[in-house]
């Protein structure tokens, strides 16, 4: 019975442990951040939280466009909604608009697996409960041993760095941030598919402050509002 009883702990313990920090959030209503390439504002990324009892909504809306000679060469939007009931996560959905090429990521929650079940323009199957949707305001993404594609539901595994503590400064307000860095622990990848993005967030609210990655120039995601 006690090996039973443990087991059973055992069991709860790792089937949850991806929703464990989503309490972190519980006064959140809205994040904002600007988005710059190569120090030059682009576009956006904006996250809404929505309750209703024991369901929380996240909705997101990310739009940003590089232009060369005032021609626009390239245009980006994407909208996603992430659920959550009692803490745990139920689905994701999301569709994107990547220069004219259409993208799309659903995952599900379902309970009488333990799976998450993805069906993306990238990937169609099962993934690891403990996998997390690549949305980056979660701070529970530090532990994952994988994360999935907002973008096309594909499956990255990854290893998570911490750089440190250190005070950064986003338009003139100092943060007492948490720096690290995420890789694909895959090495075999083609480069473009490579994970390779900075993270610092809030070492008290936990809240997503800032994030920095190379790929056909130097990107930043920079917060700009949140409550």
């Amino acid at each position: 019975m006690k090996r039973l009883f443990f087991l059973l702990i055992l069991y709860l313990l790792i089937s949850t442990k991806s929703f464990a920090h989503v309490g972190h959030y519980n006064n959140l209503n809205l994040l904002e951040y600007e988005l710059f390439r190569n120090d030059k504002l682009i576009g956006y990324h904006k996250y809404e939280f929505e309750r209703s009892g024991d369901n929380l909504t996240i909705s997101s809306k990310i739009e940003f466009n590089i232009t060369k000679l005032g021609v626009n060469i390239y245009k980006y939007i994407a909208n996603s909604n992430e659920y959550y009931q009692n803490g745990r996560f139920i689905k994701f959905s999301a569709n994107t608009l990547q220069n004219n090429k259409e993208k799309y990521a659903n995952i599900e929650y379902k309970k009488d697996e333990n799976k998450l079940i993805i069906d993306g323009s990238s990937f169609k199957g099962y993934a690891n409960v403990n996998s997390i949707v690549g949305t980056w305001w979660n701070h529970e993404i530090i532990d994952a041993p994988s994360q999935i594609s907002a973008v096309s539901g594909r499956i990255i595994y990854q290893n998570v760095t911490f750089l440190g503590k250190e005070k950064i400064n986003i338009n003139g307000k100092v943060y007492n941030a948490l720096h690290y860095n995420f890789s694909s622990s895959d090495k075999n990848l083609p480069k473009k598919k490579k994970l390779n993005t900075d993270i610092w967030y809030d070492e008290k609210s936990k809240i997503w402050l800032k994030a920095s990655f190379d790929k056909m120039g130097y990107w930043e995601y920079r917060i700009k509002n949140y409550n």
